[in-house]
């Protein structure tokens, strides 16, 4: 199934007056494919309705979640004992599902940005094949915040000189910094300090003073204060094979 940037792709190649074969051939995807997303007329994914294996149990998870109240091992090998056939991990997910003894978390909530407001930094450790070896490298990412607009390199390591080198090509092929680069209290960056107390070192303040930008920090533990940059960080969306660029 098409995910949502895929057909948010081919309504933008539709409103720009393209025909189906060119957008199927500018995507690399299936002329029917195209046609299935414009007759839908939206690019939200569909969702799709499956029943679910613990339906029919509905009932009794209820009642056995009160009883063993709230322990889902203890619901589960109370289900297994009357004869149900549901696997622990699917009655977790049923449960969750349906706010069954589960308290959905609170929305975090969002981060505005304003073009040239910010920017954020981030390395993340990675095991790759290099030469038929595998290895451990450090892959370093700058993100711009309102456009999301990435740049990332990888590294052998990550010192204070390579992360100078890195903000640099980083910086020249976005064409500037914005006027704040967060960081998550790297020691690569910092000197001293935490979160809003952060003092980064001297050659770090120079060396963004040339650039016209300012070092910040988020508090520990506030991980979604640098999300536009920390989330494409994973092993599943950077594809090491590529040249650098995104």
């Amino acid at each position: 199934m098409l995910d949502q940037g895929m057909r948010t792709a081919i309504f933008s190649l539709r409103a720009k007056g393209h025909g189906i074969r060119q957008i199927a051939r500018a995507l690399q995807i299936s002329r029917g494919a195209v046609r299935t997303v414009l007759k839908v007329g939206s690019p939200t994914v569909p969702r799709m309705e499956r029943p679910e294996r613990a339906d029919p149990y509905h009932d009794q998870i209820l009642e056995w979640v009160t009883r063993c109240c709230g322990n889902l091992v203890r619901v589960h090998e109370e289900l297994v004992a009357q004869g149900v056939t549901i696997s622990y991990p699917a009655l977790t997910a049923y449960c969750r599902r349906h706010g069954i003894g589960h308290v959905p978390p609170a929305p975090v909530g969002h981060y505005d940005f304003q073009p040239a407001q910010e920017m954020q930094h981030d390395t993340s450790p990675h095991r790759v094949a290099i030469s038929g070896t595998e290895q451990r490298i450090e892959t370093a990412s700058l993100v711009l915040c309102y456009s999301r607009m990435l740049f990332f390199q990888a590294y052998p390591a990550f010192t204070r000189f390579y992360c100078k080198v890195f903000l640099t090509d980083a910086l020249e092929y976005l064409g500037g910094a914005a006027a704040t680069c967060m960081i998550d209290n790297t020691h690569v960056v910092v000197a001293a300090g935490t979160g809003a107390r952060m003092v980064p070192a001297p050659e770090m303040t120079a060396f963004a003073e040339r650039f016209g930008f300012v070092f910040r920090a988020h508090e520990k533990g506030d991980a979604n204060r640098s999300a536009r940059v920390e989330r494409p960080l994973s092993a599943k969306r950077i594809d090491m094979r590529s040249e650098g660029r995104q």
